[in-house]
């Protein structure tokens, strides 16, 4: 007799990702400065921890609301009860207010027009399940968050088709790439619902171009049967120019009214999706949503958010500080320039190591360049490299080939989520790696030797060859 169901214990989830992989080995061995000193440093976790000392400064300043409190009177009782829990409004006005500011209030949102989710995760998931049947597919440019794998196919039965980008632009999206990746859907004979990006991108760390918005709003207006969603949850870290640019921001200045038939049908399939899990590093908290013009996409997303809600308790909470003007232009100002700061510290020691990195200017990673490190221009050497990385150096970076990406040797490196004696202590370890490569090299090259394979355990292969044999046979 089977244990579990089929979509339980089905290999779909895609927890076998070198992703999550090398996360279980973090958890296995990580990294305390007093307690654990030679550890595994996290650099897989796009965490946001600079800017603490901002929130809890503003808790400490307002007691009263920290401790569920209203002019001095306890609201427990009132927040612990049954509640309209698919949002108490002036959490919804707050969020939505937050989001603006963002964009420099260029755009704002509608409070009737947000489905408030137990994060991201959860707003991802419910749109596929709003807007597709299993076995559609939505278009995603590459490299891509290793954890869409799992958030939009597993329980949906949705499936991705990747629009292969590449280093040469940049990683922008193409017209040529976008299209090419909607003939080979029709060739798998699957409906192509849509297009779904992360802007800023994740893992990319760099804000999509008005050219790409428009390519994509061109598309959808074409196909008048398929959704743009803009997963924006980073649209609060963008910390150099150019500025962000929210997909709401370019339907309003290509003169779209929302009353014309013609418009209408386009503002009703472009549906963004955010979280304060990184603009205000706030990830336990689990606060996602999704903004739609659409009535019916925010009627559904609505139902189904019953089986993933947010606290009355935390949209409380969250709906004072956020309502604090003075405190989010403070704190958005403030973590920007700490990101900032932060990033150039790690491109400044990659540097010096000889690694250099994609110029980004948003979010809490680079997508560094290691193509120069591989044994072989493969996946097989990346994932040789990588795993030197572990358990050699001793840090925890994301391959490229889990974000799915078409070119070898890209790593993901994030910067957010320790203290910069952290950092330095990482960097020095890679530092001495790369010489030490280096150094085998250049005598490698003057013997006439040829570099000898490292014996690698079979589930190496099998994550390289799962992270690409699908868009290689493509």
């Amino acid at each position: 007799m089977r244990l579990l169901s089929t979509k339980a214990s089905c290999n779909t989830h895609g927890q076998d990702s070198s992703y999550f992989l090398g996360w279980e080995e973090y958890e296995k061995n990580p990294y305390d400065e007093a307690m654990n000193p030679k550890g595994i440093i996290q650099m897989g976790l796009a965490e946001n921890q600079l800017s603490f000392d901002i929130l809890e400064s503003w808790l400490a300043k307002n007691q009263d609301v920290a401790g569920f409190k209203r002019d001095g009177k306890s609201i427990f009782r009132e927040l612990a009860l049954f509640q309209d829990y698919h949002g108490l409004p002036s959490f919804k006005k707050a969020m939505v207010d937050f989001m603006a500011e963002i964009r420099g209030n260029k755009v704002t949102f509608d409070p009737n027009h947000i489905v408030l989710t137990a994060g991201s995760t959860s707003a991802n998931e419910t749109l596929m399940f709003c807007l597709a049947e299993q076995g559609d597919a939505f278009l995603l440019p590459t490299p891509y968050y290793p954890g869409f794998d799992r958030d939009l196919k597993w329980r949906t039965g949705v499936e991705i088709v990747p629009i292969q980008c590449t280093s040469s632009n940049n990683f922008q999206i193409t017209e040529s790439a976008l299209l090419k990746a909607h003939e080979d859907a029709k060739k798998r004979n699957l409906r192509v619902k849509g297009v779904l990006v992360t802007n800023p991108s994740n893992p990319l760390g760099t804000t999509m171009s008005r050219n790409e918005l428009n390519l994509l709003i061109d598309f959808i207006k074409v196909n008048k049967d398929m959704h743009l969603i803009s997963d924006e949850i980073y649209s609060g870290t963008v910390f150099s120019s150019p500025s962000f640019i929210s997909v709401m921001e370019v339907l309003k200045e290509r003169n779209y009214l929302k009353d014309s038939s013609d418009a209408a049908q386009v503002w009703n399939r472009v549906h963004v999706v955010y979280s304060l899990s990184k603009d205000l590093g706030l990830p336990g908290f689990r606060v996602g949503a999704i903004y739609s013009d659409n009535d019916e996409v925010v009627a559904a997303a609505t139902k189904m958010s019953s089986f993933g809600l947010v606290s009355s308790q935390t949209q409380y909470l969250l709906s004072a500080m956020l309502g604090d003007k003075k405190f989010t232009k403070n704190y958005l100002s403030e973590n920007q320039k700490r990101l900032k700061r932060r990033q150039r510290m790690l491109i400044s020691r990659l540097q010096k190591t000889g690694i250099s990195c994609l110029k980004s200017n948003a979010g809490l990673f680079c997508w560094v360049d290691m193509r120069h490190l591989l044994s072989s221009n493969t996946f097989e050497a990346e994932m040789e490299l990588w795993k030197k990385i572990v358990y050699q150096v001793k840090l925890n970076i994301s391959p490229g080939s889990s974000c799915h990406c078409t070119e070898p040797g890209w790593f993901r490196v994030c910067f957010a989520n320790m203290s910069e004696d952290t950092l330095n202590l990482a960097m020095k370890r890679l530092t001495t790696f790369v010489a030490n490569i280096t150094g085998a090299n250049e005598s490698k090259k003057n013997s006439g030797t040829s570099r000898r394979t490292m014996s690698l355990p079979n589930w190496v292969f099998r994550l390289s060859s799962r992270d690409h044999r699908e868009q290689e046979e493509r």
